[in-house]
């Protein structure tokens, strides 16, 4: 075996690692609404996630040609894997600082910031329209959609069941979480799963393994694989914030934050193939869910802490690969 081809195992590694943290990281996003209405234990909750999150992962490959193909010219030969390893080291980096301090920030930006941050320092070529309109503009857009369709989902809610008992509507909300449960995590093995196999085929090309950006089956699978053990292994730090900090949800709140959450993520990534946060969407849904009471009823002091681990996400990430790529480089040569 030549080092070009250990080179790449070695990426295949790490961005089955990455898909693991992203797992644990962003398990919280689907899971976390039901856990604190008490509609699902959190053992049963994660069960059903990494289930459902490895289904969702089997169905498409769209959103992995757009991050492996999108975001930067694919590079070639030993310098080409540079970069991505860099991005990936980046992109775990920042989750993981992002994870301990309980902050549900976008491992999907983190890995795009990762690998715009290792190209630019390496002096790589990278697609800023690409980036502008499948990144940013959805990075923008997203959030609003999820803040106003879960505030005019909610009100709905409100106005169809207003004559209603509210103990057995409760009830029945609960049960009808575990369905928008199920669907929010087959929209999280959509997204975030098609990002790993979007690195590890552009690794595949770049190395000269295959020579079109068609996602192997193999790399499908083991994608799979890697974020529903890694949600199954839980994240409860953020799991709390999602779930209790923003806003304390009724079962019908928590039904209707999941329903939008999941119809956006589904429908991006299958109708626009964009990778967009499914850590934006679900916050933001249940922000928007939330402010049907009153305003003050959401804890705008957390959503703000939020905020601002988004903004630095990109960029936090970028520059961790950059400096992985210096020292990678300076190293290997």
């Amino acid at each position: 075996m030549d080092g070009l081809f250990l080179a790449m195992v070695l990426i295949v590694v790490v961005a089955l690692a990455f898909d693991y943290t992203n797992g644990f990281h962003d398990a919280a996003n689907s899971i976390a609404v039901a856990v604190s209405t008490k509609a699902l234990t959190p053992k049963v909750a994660l069960a059903l996630a990494a289930v459902m999150n490895l289904v969702g992962a089997l169905i498409s490959t769209e959103v992995a040609k757009t991050v492996g193909a999108g975001i930067i010219d694919t590079p070639e030969g030993g310098g080409g894997l540079q970069i991505v390893f860099a991005a990936l080291v980046g992109a775990i980096t920042w989750n993981l600082i992002t994870w301990y301090f309980g902050l549900p920030s976008s491992s999907s930006h983190a890995l795009i910031g990762g690998l715009v941050g290792a190209a630019l320092a390496a002096a790589h070529s990278v697609q800023w329209l690409g980036i502008v309109e499948k990144v940013v503009v959805p990075m923008v857009l997203s959030p609003l959609v999820g803040f106003g369709l879960g505030y005019l989902f909610m009100l709905a809610i409100l106005w169809s069941f207003r004559g209603s008992n509210v103990t057995r509507a409760n009830r029945g909300f609960r049960y009808a979480q575990i369905v928008s449960s199920a669907t929010m995590a087959l929209g999280h093995g959509l997204q975030d799963a098609q990002k790993t196999m979007g690195i590890i085929t552009l690794a595949l090309v770049t190395a000269g393994e295959i020579d079109t950006f068609e996602v192997p089956f193999w790399v499908i699978l083991a994608a799979a694989l890697a974020i529903s053990a890694g949600t199954y292994a839980g994240g409860f730090r953020i799991m709390r914030t999602l779930g209790r900090r923003i806003i304390q949800l009724t079962p019908a709140g928590g039904f209707s934050a999941q329903t939008v959450a999941s119809a956006v993520m589904v429908t991006t990534a299958t109708v626009f193939a964009v990778p967009v946060s499914t850590t934006h969407i679900t916050t933001t849904s249940i922000m928007g869910v939330g402010a049907t009471r009153r305003l003050s009823a959401v804890r705008w002091g957390v959503a703000g802490n939020i905020v601002v681990a988004w903004v630095l996400t990109l960029p936090a990430a970028g520059t961790v690969a950059a400096g992985v790529y210096f020292l990678v480089h300076a190293v290997v040569g």
